[in-house]
């Protein structure tokens, strides 16, 4: 079982327990290894210890629920495992600079008509693309949340698709600064109703718009309904590559979101995900029968 591997079972098994009282040794234990070398891998991926993912994660999902329910403030900090509403208002307010009642009055005041155009806002630096984008939408989720405030999600918007189709909210720069070096794209994703997949997709190009190096996933695709898991995918740039483009696809229908991405410099002991495209020259001809095997 590979590392990653393992974090995502570990995450998985945090997010059904985000309502428990649950320590960091329990945590350890369910990845069955120790407290000490769990917690160098999961900060190694995650990019945080497993407490502070443990108590962001709690705190995201107190600040959802302020906006999103009536439920009173008291009712939301026990259920995030906080023992009293005072202890959940000083941590709030440090992560928040407001405390609860103020955040929810404000926040709803905000965001409810923002909600009803938030389909036709473009996400500044993304770009909707793919083989039908007429048939998704990709737009930013204020109640869906991993971490802070907002997610990204990308959806189906028609009932049935043709085979094939899919779409992808992606970016495209220069890799002029990352020649060189080996480069890690992750975050968190979930999905609702993936017919055929849901990814993280990374490719590099030349200058000549070959392939040099490209993941999609396609080995370990997210399908069917996941909640929050993180993965990742790590390139090399070679000193020939013009152009790095990167993104989330879905292909079919459902519904993706992603959330806390990083994009970050990754040493030589990070093993590639990179998939095999490029095309083997033979010395001579074969096969010419048709009749081999």
């Amino acid at each position: 079982m590979t590392n990653e591997t393992i974090i995502q079972k570990t995450i998985d098994w945090i997010e059904d327990h985000l309502q428990e009282d649950i320590s960091a040794r329990d945590i350890a234990s369910a990845a069955g290894f120790s407290k000490f070398h769990f917690h160098r891998i999961f900060q190694a991926a995650v990019g945080v210890s497993f407490s502070e993912y443990l108590r962001n994660r709690r705190m995201t999902s107190a600040a959802a629920a302020l906006i999103h329910t009536d439920e009173r403030i008291i009712d939301i900090a026990l259920s995030c495992c906080f023992e009293s509403q005072e202890v959940f208002t000083r941590a709030f307010k440090r992560v928040y600079q407001l405390p609860p009642g103020q955040y929810r009055k404000l926040m709803k005041e905000l965001i409810a008509p923002k909600e009803e155009m938030k389909m036709e806002e473009p996400i500044k630096g993304w770009f909707l693309s793919g083989s039908n984008p007429y048939s998704y939408e990709m737009g930013t989720d204020t109640e869906i949340v991993h971490n802070g405030r907002k997610s990204g999600y990308l959806k189906s918007t028609a009932v049935t698709l043709a085979e094939g189709e899919f779409a992808t909210m992606m970016q495209q720069f220069k890799a002029d600064q990352y020649k060189g070096k080996r480069m890690r794209l992750s975050g968190f994703l979930r999905t609702k109703d993936v017919k055929i997949m849901a990814a993280f997709w990374m490719r590099v190009d030349s200058a000549s718009e070959d392939i040099l190096q490209f993941d999609n996933m396609s080995n370990r695709p997210i399908q069917g309904t996941a909640n929050w898991n993180h993965y990742s995918i790590v390139l090399d740039v070679p000193e020939n590559s013009a152009s790095i483009s990167f993104g989330i696809i879905l292909s079919g229908t459902g519904c993706v979101w992603a959330d806390g991405i990083t994009f970050e410099e990754v040493d030589k002991s990070v093993s590639t995900t990179n998939a095999e495209t490029q095309y083997v020259m033979l010395d001579n001809p074969v096969n010419l029968s048709f009749e081999e095997a």
